[in-house]
């Protein structure tokens, strides 16, 4: 599974964003580095909704993070809105940043406490002057009530008032504010209590609806990603392994770890019987990861030739790629 290869590109299409042999390492020492994105590649067609989903470090967020140039990646291409980041000095980036907004993973504390809600939202409509203090009022209560939230309640509170679900809220606002063209969702519901998590994936399409954003949501859970995604890209330690429109990969998974990823869902059922197809062990360090496969120390169709090669990406069914050298048959 950890594959490589361009087969799940696509020629056509209004693209805004195409990655291309994107890496991201970080040496912790002279001779120890983490290699946490391995050559990974992918496109983004306007108005799709493209969910990035994987374990506990497998490299999704540092994944948001190096398309946003944060840092930016040791090799590869990021061309977004067929401007290619990479190669951009400071002033030229910091242009494109309004296009390109991320709303991150901890709701809380990614909003200053020091500030009331009409500061955090006024912030970068000042920064980038954004209209006049009438015309910033004004837009602040119109993305307060966007997000379902009541202006003339929360404009003067702090984020430390609020639940995790009313921040997050204010961090969707806030991500809207200089209207972009793409929003990085970096697991924007795994904080938040189930009751709320419905609401905000229910805002977060009511926003990509009324604003025509473009988004890619970073998450662990399949489970939450279906109802949200119009294409689903699988990871395993920096790699990608399976993409494919989200009824096809639930219906006909083809992947090993995709398989045993469905099967962790968990299921309100004491009478269902424990699901064979959980891998067993921890996933292998990305300082030293396996030779070929990066999957095959946990998976039970390894072979010889998944230790010597590296599996590419291949065209199993329409619209749907695999990275496995012996995929499950549908």
């Amino acid at each position: 599974m950890a594959g490589s290869g361009k087969a799940h590109m696509r020629p056509d299409g209004d693209r805004v964003l195409t990655v291309e042999d994107l890496t991201v390492e970080f040496r912790l020492s002279k001779d120890k580095i983490v290699k946490a994105v391995s050559g990974i590649s992918f496109d983004l067609i306007r108005g799709e909704t493209l969910a990035i989903v994987g374990e506990s470090g497998c490299g999704k967020s540092t994944l948001g993070k190096a398309i946003l140039q944060l840092p930016k990646p040791n090799s590869g291409s990021v061309n977004f809105l067929s401007t290619e980041l990479t190669t951009l000095g400071k002033k030229e980036l910091r242009d494109m940043r309004p296009a390109m907004q991320m709303i991150f993973q901890d709701p809380v504390s990614s909003l200053d406490p020091r500030l009331p809600v009409s500061e955090v939202l006024a912030e970068p409509l000042k920064v980038w002057k954004r209209g006049n203090q009438v015309e910033i009022d004004a837009k602040i209560d119109e993305l307060l009530n966007a997000v379902n939230l009541d202006p003339a309640v929360v404009r003067d509170r702090r984020s430390y008032e609020f639940s995790g679900g009313q921040c997050q809220r204010i961090s969707i606002a806030r991500a809207l504010a200089l209207e972009p063209t793409m929003i990085i969702c970096d697991e924007p519901v795994s904080a938040l209590d189930v009751s709320v998590q419905a609401q905000i994936l229910n805002l977060l399409q009511d926003m990509k609806d009324r604003y025509g954003l473009t988004l890619i949501f970073i998450s662990h859970d399949l489970a939450v990603v279906k109802a949200v995604s119009t294409r689903v890209m699988v990871m395993y330690l920096g790699k990608v392994c399976e993409v494919a429109p989200p009824d096809e990969l639930y219906q006909h998974t083809r992947h090993h770890y995709t398989r045993a990823l469905l099967a962790s869902v968990p299921i309100p059922d004491p009478d269902r019987p424990t699901s064979s197809e959980l891998i067993q062990g921890e996933p292998p360090s990305p300082l030293n990861p396996p030779s070929g496969c990066r999957f095959r120390t946990r998976c039970p169709a390894a072979t010889e030739k998944c230790a010597a090669e590296e599996p590419q990406l291949r065209e199993v069914a329409v619209g749907h790629f695999v990275a496995c050298h012996h995929p499950n048959e549908s």
